[in-house]
């Protein structure tokens, strides 16, 4: 297992994460502790969860097996996230201070930790001055409920902003971003990622297999079935079947993996997950496994080194196509000019 700096700090993490997402939902107890065990059996040391998986019910499980297992606890790396409702009041919600002070505890007893050591906001608040949240953040830290915290789900003037606040208040810094990315999904590299590499976040990439397309599971004549999560809802979230099996450019995509993967003895999923632990500012890629075996097949990723031909043509192949403005060629050429001058 490699191992990483997590963003800007001094703590070490592994380079895949376990995402806790099905724990409590579509992984029961006793499979979790499966993937728990395994995953730190392989050499990795950091878990993401958040509150609002399965109610609550994930992180009191991974609290349980913490509990269990007090050797890999001691090593154990804990993310979380609030943000999201935790009940049906208008404060039961939001980056509020009111509203993180009741998450992080709750969080902390389902967990049953002294400090959480990556409290991430799940989503941007609007309704809340991100000053009001900065300084909870920061009050976290001093207090030691939190060591450090991240984002997830921003875009580049959120983070931009919140960084150069807490800069220049002489806050805490934020140290990672949680984001979709995968070859399928690379908006982020418009810029988001710049915003990262500014403000020296680490990303902690979500989704990288792109809900499972990239593992080569789904088929372009074949509506999905089965125990897979399109197979149990064809029309489920930003995956959804129809929509992406209608681009070109998705099959584009599979196609090159599938190729990758034939020519380095690999697997789909361990080539995708390859590329995006290679990208630029990625600390920690999130593995979304349901079961042992699927977990065992993303782990062998961290040891699959892509031939550069092999990066180039992915990259190639799945780029983002925006319009000419503003991020497109024309619109990227303006934000940039020759050191001999001239056009």
């Amino acid at each position: 297992m490699e191992y990483r700096k997590l963003g800007a700090s001094g703590t070490i993490v592994s380079v895949h994460c376990l995402g806790t997402m099905t724990f409590g939902a579509e992984s029961d107890e006793a499979t979790s502790f499966r993937l728990l065990d395994d995953f730190f059996a392989a050499g990795g040391n950091f878990i993401d969860t958040a509150d609002v998986y399965s109610a609550g019910a994930s992180e009191q499980i991974v609290g349980r097996w913490l509990k269990a297992r007090p050797t890999e606890a001691r090593q154990a790396v804990v993310a979380t996230k609030g943000r999201f409702p935790m009940g049906p009041g208008p404060n039961d919600l939001g980056l509020s201070r009111r509203h993180l002070g009741d998450a992080l505890d709750a969080s902390l007893r389902r967990l049953g930790v002294e400090r959480i050591d990556l409290y991430q906001m799940h989503a941007w608040d609007a309704l809340t001055p991100i000053e009001e949240t900065l300084r909870f953040l920061d009050d976290a830290v001093s207090a030691g409920k939190i060591a450090y915290y991240g984002f997830s789900n921003y875009v580049g003037w959120h983070i931009a902003k919140a960084s150069e606040i807490a800069k220049a208040r002489g806050y805490s810094r934020p140290i990672t971003l949680q984001p979709q990315y995968s070859l399928l999904v690379r908006d982020i590299e418009l810029e988001i990622v710049d915003a990262c590499l500014d403000a020296g976040m680490g990303l902690l990439p979500w989704s990288p297999l792109g809900g499972g397309w990239l593992s080569g599971k789904y088929k372009r004549d074949a509506l999905p079935s089965g125990a897979t999560r399109l197979g149990e809802n064809p029309n489920r979230g930003m995956e959804a079947y129809g929509p992406r099996n209608a681009e070109a450019r998705t099959w584009a995509i599979i196609g090159a993996v599938e190729e990758m993967a034939n020519s380095h003895g690999a697997t789909m999923a361990q080539v995708a997950l390859a590329w995006v632990a290679a990208r630029p500012a990625v600390t920690s890629v999130i593995l979304g496994a349901r079961t042992p075996a699927q977990l065992a097949d993303n782990l062998r990723a961290a040891d699959l080194r892509l031939a550069d031909d092999a990066m180039e043509r992915l990259t190639a192949v799945s780029a983002p196509t925006p319009p000419d403005y503003p991020y497109g060629v024309q619109g990227i050429a303006q934000r940039h000019r020759r050191l001999p001058g001239g056009r």
